[in-house]
């Protein structure tokens, strides 16, 4: 990450405040970009742009900022659930940064997956390699894709991942997630702040849920119940665990990361380790290792999305090995791009996220079944 970009960052997380110059060419990048915005969300809404429909439910999981909120895991939440309950759920994705995502494809069809995590987009794939019995699509085009859907696998509900922007198709059920932790940023548009859109946009949305809540976030569902307007609002909670761990070439050492079998953290809670990511909220996961470990002797975060190299191979490792670290530790969609590539001498903690709605996970259940079985109905 060049220092630009990181300077930039830090503005736009509101960490803290730029030079005179650059907070000036932000503000007006900012400001040129919410005249796009709002001229855009005009024509849609008077009937200057129109929207497709799919012949079959469409939910969208979206947001109002760029960085994680929880989209991924909530769809494979999502997805699972509505499996589970006897619908015929697909999921589409943009897959983006991956090759498929102009032309579009099939990454799973329930059974088998057939692109690859530079050919699918590392979410993509993270997400057909975790549900089994679900069909997943990509591409740019999400009517295209979804009636591509439509023809091979005939599903009653399809989930779109990361498409609250995406207005050219129409949907049954809009969720829209709200961090809890950096809720709105600095309220400021992209390039200044975290917004893609101003935060009047969140009146489309039909449901919200609250993400990685803690004990004390009533204030943000305080702040979040002043713009819903009486549409339901959940809190949700991530929960990391080990999805696997391994010995460095690739070869499982404590369960199958292909299955569900999950990890606890009882191996690590005595060891050093080495953190490394390439996610939008890099700091956010070394803090949760953090708690989890006895201690984080070293960090290095990319940009998300990131493509590794043997150049970064070899600076996790050395980096690691100078901190005497016994174990590097990182995330699942990073693991899912470097599972063939990355030989190491250490051993490799891949940390996954569950979501949970502890005492709301009955009402959220009972809310979306009702919504997706009326739109099989209608």
């Amino acid at each position: 990450m060049n220092k630009i970009t990181q300077k930039i960052q830090v503005v736009m997380t509101g960490e803290k405040t730029a030079g005179p110059l650059l907070q000036f060419l932000l503000l007006i990048s900012s400001t040129l970009y919410g005249i796009a915005v709002r001229l855009r969300g005009f024509l849609y809404d008077y009937g200057g742009f129109k929207s497709k429909t799919l012949p079959c439910g469409v939910i969208s999981i979206g947001n109002l900022t760029v960085g994680g909120t929880g989209k991924t895991p909530m769809t494979i939440y999502l997805a699972e659930m509505l499996k589970e309950a006897g619908f015929k759920p697909a999921v589409i994705s943009r897959g983006y940064k991956g090759k498929a995502e102009k032309k579009g494809g099939v990454v799973s069809d329930r059974h088998h997956i057939f692109l690859e995590p530079d050919i699918a987009g590392d979410e993509p794939f993270m997400v057909a390699k975790k549900l089994k019995g679900i069909p997943v699509l990509v591409g740019a085009d999400r009517f295209q894709v979804g009636m591509k859907a439509m023809e091979k696998f005939s599903p009653d509900v399809i989930i779109f991942d990361d498409a609250f922007q995406h207005r050219r198709l129409e949907r049954d059920l809009d969720i829209v997630l709200v961090d809890d932790q950096s809720f709105f940023g600095n309220q400021y548009l992209l390039p200044r702040g975290i917004l893609r859109e101003p935060v009047s946009g969140i009146s489309r949305g039909d449901l919200f849920i609250l993400t990685r809540c803690d004990k004390h976030s009533d204030r943000s569902f305080d702040r979040l119940t002043e713009i819903a307007h009486g549409k339901p609002i959940f809190k949700s909670f991530h929960e990391p665990y080990v999805c696997g761990i391994y010995n460095g070439t690739g070869q499982d050492t404590a369960g199958s990361y292909s299955d569900t079998t999950s990890h606890n953290f009882d191996s690590l809670k005595t060891s050093k380790v080495f953190v490394f990511s390439g996610i939008a909220k890099n700091e956010e996961f070394r803090k949760t290792v953090e708690e989890l470990v006895e201690e984080v002797v070293g960090a290095v975060g990319f940009n998300d999305h990131h493509k590794y190299t043997e150049t970064d191979f070899c600076l996790i490792v050395g980096k690691a090995q100078k901190c005497s670290a016994a174990f590097v530790v990182t995330t699942e969609k990073d693991y899912v791009k470097i599972v063939d590539k990355m030989q190491i001498p250490i051993d490799i903690v891949v940390v996954g996220i569950r979501i949970s709605f502890k005492q709301d996970e009955g009402a959220f259940s009972e809310y979306i079944k009702e919504k997706v079985a009326n739109m099989a109905a209608s």
